[in-house]
């Protein structure tokens, strides 16, 4: 007998249906089971789902045989986490685009996943000065042994070292991949991942075997971002893959605290950049950060998130039908400038290139950031509109 959960699954398989429409779905049709039969005309009933949307869908969802897949799936994925599980992580609900399925492999610690013990992120740069080492040791090992759990990214850098630092302090560390749970990458953090292991979690949303791919890494980022009470950016430069993080982080309400650095090192710019914009900086005083971090609200753990009809006072977050969303005022100039040019209707990647004057790697970087963000929505045949 398939379950609810077993339909998350089953919807994250198909090409084309990322997490706002894993989300609509629900909306509209009260679960995912009940959207998995539903016919041409219910779909497009849906919002966002075009005809060659929903084309596609009918045309895989045919060829899909749900109950052998999943039989044949969870022996290579036998832990994972959908919306529907009470152990989701409950600060992942928050976001507009949380994971469908969420894939683990190590230790839980009880309650983590309900926010009774405190996430806080640290990414940078790959490559990092000693002076940036040299603080993300400092500072991932103060905040281990103060309680604190870390989430990072397995990535070489600062990544490598805050997870490190809060193992040999005797804390405990979170490491989303962007590929799957049974893949490291880079292949140097296998040992770490190993040590890892017996004191914390890997996660992905991707799927046992699901080898390194470029679009995964800034999608994987908006979960350490949405994991964290706050997030750390030790080093940066303008194009670190860090900025993403944070500027998701800022547009889930998380807290952003920056390491400064000199005005004419290239790895400090995107931190400087990040300060220009309000991000906090990390203060000398440990002490006085600790108290900073002291002041976040803990969330109420009287509070749950039911998975049954919502109450009409209180729409439940998994629930909530994502609202059209206005670009925010301290938007980065490269993605308002791609923006700006994406149109209301559908429109092909290649029209938006020449329209926006820049480099197709660019425009498309900007265009997953954008559509992380909620901004732009992708759809059939590489075409673009805004939200």
């Amino acid at each position: 007998m398939l379950e609810e959960r077993d339909y998350w699954v089953g919807w994250s398989q198909l090409s084309g249906v990322g997490p706002i429409s894993l989300q609509r779905l629900k909306t509209h049709f009260g679960s995912l089971e009940t959207a998995w039969t539903a016919s041409s005309d219910q779909l497009l009933q849906v919002e966002g789902f075009g005809p060659q949307t929903v084309a596609k869908i009918l045309e895989q969802r045919s060829q899909f045989d749900l109950g052998p897949f999943l039989a044949q799936h969870l022996e290579k994925n036998p832990q994972f986490w959908t919306p529907v599980d009470p152990d989701y992580p409950r600060l992942l609900l928050e976001i507009p685009t949380p994971p469908g399925v969420l894939y683990y492999r190590g230790t839980m610690e009880p309650g983590e996943n309900q926010g009774k013990i405190s996430l806080v992120a640290m990414v940078g740069t790959r490559n990092p000065s000693e002076y940036g080492r040299r603080w993300a040791q400092k500072i991932a090992t103060v905040l281990a042994r103060r309680g604190f759990t870390i989430v990072s990214g397995m990535a070489a850098g600062i990544d490598e070292i805050a997870h490190r630092s809060s193992l040999e302090a005797g804390g405990r560390t979170l490491a989303v991949f962007g590929t799957g749970i049974d893949l490291v990458y880079p292949r140097e953090n296998r040992a770490l991942c190993q040590q890892l292991l017996p004191q914390g979690l890997i996660l992905s949303e991707y799927p046992a075997g699901t080898k390194p791919n470029p679009k995964h890494f800034p999608s994987r980022n908006r979960i350490v971002a949405g994991l964290s009470r706050a997030v750390f950016v030790m080093e940066a430069g303008q194009k670190s893959g860090a900025l993403i993080t944070a500027y998701l982080a800022n547009e889930f309400c998380r807290d952003v605290f920056v390491l400064p650095g000199r005005l004419d090192d290239e790895k400090s710019q995107g931190c400087l950049q990040l300060i220009s914009r309000g991000a906090g900086v990390i203060p000398v005083n440990l002490e006085e950060l600790l108290e900073q971090l002291g002041g976040i609200p803990d969330l109420d753990s009287s509070e749950t998130y039911s998975n049954s009809a919502p109450d009409p006072q209180q729409l439940s977050l998994i629930e909530a039908i994502p609202q059209p969303i206005q670009p925010p005022a301290n938007l980065d100039p490269d993605l308002a400038s791609v923006l700006e040019v994406v149109p209301a209707e559908p429109m092909v990647f290649d029209w938006i290139v020449r329209q926006s004057g820049q480099d197709a790697a660019t425009v498309s970087s900007a265009l997953l950031q954008l559509e992380l963000l909620g901004l732009v929505t992708q759809q059939p045949g590489m075409r673009y509109q805004r939200h």
